[in-house]
């Protein structure tokens, strides 16, 4: 071969990173998180790498390009070194492990962009906020007239739906398709929300206007609910809790903890980080103490409807 065409028996760190594609910082790297053993240097004290060295850089590049953490890639190293020598280059054991790990890591991965495709494709379709509900909760909503969701039906959903999850959102669901096909009773609701808004911090909780608004509240929650019963929404309410139950067999573990301040029956909690009362003293509220206190009075009053028709 002509002398020109030799290549030569080692190259300096520049020739080397430039070779496998990669930095002399990174080669630099290498050395000291001991991924690549230290070369010996020439006479003028700069590092020399032979073919060895080259070999090991092309397995390090192509590894760390298939997303291998450079920790890993030199704990294969160590092994494979350990089990057939410390001069193998070989696909050894530690390789392979490395690479099977990847592999179900990379698997999770694939798994969660298909989801948040998933999520991103509704909220493309639904529109946004109505998109960040599950399919659980939208399903219901899906056939009312278009703009008769306000936002803040779809906020209220989706608080409720992180504290008691997709059963308690479709199930409080009901409230709005009875308000967005009923024009009458939206309108009595905004009412009673703005009278209900007006007991701010400057009214006090035992101001006259504090039970009125109460007996208010509870005369249009009454209103409400006869209303969803003659729709017979309260029947699907029905088949939303057997559809959930069927989606989410009960097991052992729901026969105790959080199931009672959720308000949803064995097997129909959504798996959370946080119990719902634990979810529930996070939110925070801008109630005023008179309002706080109307709401108190309108739950006695409920309350007390209830005993009567129990006959106590």
């Amino acid at each position: 071969m002509h002398a020109s065409f030799m290549p030569p028996r080692q190259v300096k760190i520049g020739d080397a990173a430039a070779f496998v594609g990669s930095t002399p910082r990174a080669i630099r790297h290498y050395h000291e998180i001991g991924l690549l053993p230290e070369p010996e240097r020439g006479g003028d004290g700069r590092r020399r790498y032979g073919y060895e060295d080259m070999i090991r850089l092309l397995w390090i590049r192509r590894m760390a390009d298939a997303g291998i953490a450079l920790d890993d890639i030199r704990d294969a190293f160590t092994e494979d070194a350990a089990s057939a020598g410390a001069d193998s280059g070989g696909d050894g054991e530690g390789i392979a492990g490395v690479l099977e790990r990847l592999e179900e890591t990379l698997a999770a991965q694939e798994a969660e962009l298909r989801r948040q495709r998933t999520v991103v494709r509704r909220m493309r379709a639904e529109g946004s906020r109505m998109g960040l509900l599950s399919d659980f909760v939208t399903e219901r909503l899906k056939n009312l007239p278009e703009g008769s969701l306000r936002q803040a039906d779809l906020d209220s959903l989706l608080v409720t739906e992180r504290i008691f999850g997709p059963l308690g959102a479709a199930l409080q669901a009901a409230r709005f398709v009875a308000l967005a096909t009923h024009p009458a009773l939206r309108e009595e609701s905004d009412r009673i929300d703005d009278a209900e808004e007006a007991l701010d911090d400057s009214v006090a909780v035992d101001d006259p206007r504090v039970a009125r608004v109460a007996v208010e509240r509870h005369a249009f929650e009454s209103a409400l609910q006869a209303v969803i019963e003659e729709s017979g929404l309260d029947e699907d309410d029905d088949a939303l809790c057997d559809a959930w139950d069927a989606l989410h067999p009960a097991t052992a573990d729901d026969s105790g903890g959080d199931e009672d301040a959720a308000g949803l029956g064995s097997g129909r909690r959504e798996a959370a980080s946080m119990s719902a009362v634990d979810a529930i003293g996070k939110m925070p509220y801008d109630f005023s103490p008179a309002r706080l206190r109307c709401m108190e009075l309108a739950e006695e009053l409920s309350a007390r409807d209830a005993l009567k028709r129990s006959g106590r």
